[in-house]
């Protein structure tokens, strides 16, 4: 086997052989050369399997040659000449499909994804000796369901932001949030339900399209995280990986290259928990993805791009010890500890967040109140609405985002246009807080996404004052009580 084959692929040889033995075909007397072309491109995996042994049992006379024209085929051999399934099989189809194939087969584990591609012809094979009766015009291969709709998975709701006592202010943070896409970060003591809010944010964003699932199951599919009864991805990804995650972990690496959290948690929901706890590398890895909305990974012969572009929920405690500001419990962190606490998120990474909301510690009475907070299906309502605004203002506009906070500077310029207080109050409050230019649109994009909640097309002074108290960093403070 040539072509630049790591282990994995240079091991299809056994495999094959042995398949290949298994229904009667002797190797032994042949030479056989299997090119993967292209030579300088690094091969990985066991997908090569399949096409090496339909290669070779074409060139032994099992079934005639043209067959093979235009089929894809990707799975890895049992040494019985069972075929496995394979990670990758849904990116691989959507780009074979753009460049013309429109045939293809597959592993019958992977016949749900593989069927996510209308656009090729898929089938399904569990062995070899299926594979041939195929080729040979004896018996086709059962083709792979196809699904004309993202079905909805409906199950009863688990978590429920009815179960979060008092926080209103939080709460109102992460409808914002969800309604416009923006950044999270709260800020709050230990138990005060920073993560509580941060699980029951996919509760009230908008249901994951189509074309989104689509591009979310090929990232999982190329991470080897699909199950192969589940086809494709019908609910919004949450990825909550430790504080200790390190930098490859997060935005991906290894070899061959895997996609990481922040790429796993595309069209979905990633969150850090512990937020300064995590290393300086690991969270400034954070700033090019959320600025851009893709992460680029560049090894020594590749260079691989995944899309990232989750929704970012991040906690942290106000010091070392959780306390400061906290009108109950004593703080036993001096100021230049929390200081040097604080200091561990760059102002850069910060700048990226659009929403800094402080939660303080929860009222006794809250916690026994008989009545619960609104549930998350009437705040995913006003999510919708809010989004269906921004869909339909956008989609004949000059930007291909369909959301305030991915819009060029140009369209922000257009469709967030401030009344003349709200643009006297910006004004005041980034000469007074020092707002650097990227603060200062995420203000306005932020007003943008509140004035959607509200129904209005115009973006008004009382939606830009709410707005700019969603900066609290820019103001210095940190503490819940701030």
């Amino acid at each position: 086997v040539g072509g630049l084959a790591e282990a994995s692929v240079r091991e299809a040889r056994v495999r094959v052989r042995s398949a290949l033995l298994q229904l009667g075909f002797e190797l032994d007397e042949f030479a056989l050369t299997v090119n993967l072309a292209p030579a300088d491109l690094k091969k990985s995996g066991g997908a090569f399997d399949l096409a090496i042994a339909a290669g070779a049992l074409a060139a032994l006379g099992a079934f005639p040659p043209e067959a093979l024209d235009g089929v894809v085929l990707l799975g890895e051999l049992s040494l019985s000449g069972a075929i496995r399934p394979v990670r990758g099989v849904l990116p691989a189809l959507m780009g074979a499909s753009e460049r013309g194939f429109r045939r293809a087969i597959v592993p019958e584990d992977n016949g749900s994804e593989a069927a996510c591609v209308r656009a090729v012809e898929t089938a399904t094979a569990r062995n070899l000796e299926e594979l041939i009766r195929h080729f040979s015009g004896t018996e086709p291969l059962p083709r792979a369901v196809r699904s004309e709709a993202a079905p909805r998975v409906v199950r009863p709701r688990l978590a429920d932001l009815a179960d979060v006592r008092g926080q209103h202010g939080a709460r109102r943070a992460l409808e914002i949030a969800a309604a416009g896409h923006h950044n999270v970060l709260m800020i709050g003591p230990p138990g005060s339900g920073k993560t509580m809010l941060a699980r029951r944010l996919p509760t009230i964003m908008v249901p994951l399209a189509f074309e989104e699932a689509l591009e979310v199951t090929a990232i999982h599919s190329v991470a080897g995280l699909l199950s192969p009864e589940l086809g494709l991805v019908t609910e919004r990804p949450f990825r909550a990986p430790h504080h200790t995650v390190s930098t490859a972990g997060l935005v991906g690496g290894g070899e061959p290259v895997r996609p990481g959290e922040v790429s796993l948690a595309h069209h979905g929901c990633l969150f850090l928990d512990e937020l300064c706890e995590l290393r300086r590398a690991v969270l400034e890895a954070l700033r090019q993805p959320l600025e851009d909305g893709h992460i680029a990974l560049c090894r020594a012969r590749v260079r691989t791009t995944f899309p990232a572009r989750p929704l970012f929920v991040a906690a942290a405690n106000p010091c070392p010890c959780g306390y400061a500001g906290d009108p109950r419990r004593h703080c036993a962190c001096g100021a230049e500890r929390i200081r040097a606490y604080r200091e561990r998120l760059s102002g850069p990474l910060l700048d990226r967040i659009d929403v800094h909301v402080a939660l303080p510690p929860v009222e006794t009475a809250d916690l026994h109140a008989g009545r619960p907070g609104e549930g998350s299906e009437a705040v995913q309502n006003r999510v919708v609405a809010a989004r269906a605004a921004q869909e339909a203002r956008y989609r004949s506009g000059e930007t291909d985002a369909l959301v305030n906070t991915a819009i060029s500077p140009r369209a922000l310029a257009r469709v967030g246009a401030l009344d003349a207080p709200g643009s006297e109050l910006l004004i005041a409050a980034t000469n007074r807080l020092g707002l650097s230019a990227r603060a200062h649109d995420r203000v306005i994009r932020l007003a943008r996404t509140i004035a959607d909640l509200h129904g209005s097309t115009a973006v008004r002074s009382t939606h830009v004052a709410e707005a700019i108290g969603l900066r609290r960093f820019d103001r210095g403070t940190t503490s819940a009580a701030a």
